[in-house]
């Protein structure tokens, strides 16, 4: 089995929930503004409590926000 990829659509959530910044969104889950920025460019897979604060701040399920796609061999 190869490796998948998790992608996510944070950075336009944030931009659609009143243009928050990666700070503001950082400090409501509680995590470095840094560990944001790479989720969103998806150099980052969160745990699953991080992702469970993310998907709470916007109000969503997390498969809204996080998809996960299995590598083709």
């Amino acid at each position: 089995m190869g490796k998948g990829h998790i992608s996510n659509n944070v950075r336009s959530l944030r931009f659609n929930h009143n243009e928050m910044t990666q700070q503001e969104l950082a400090d409501l889950v509680g995590v470095t503004r840094q560990t944001i920025v790479a989720i969103e460019k998806g150099k980052y897979s969160p745990s699953l409590e991080l992702a469970f604060r993310i998907a709470r701040v916007f109000d969503l399920q997390i498969e809204t926000i996080f998809t996960y796609e299995e590598a083709r061999d």
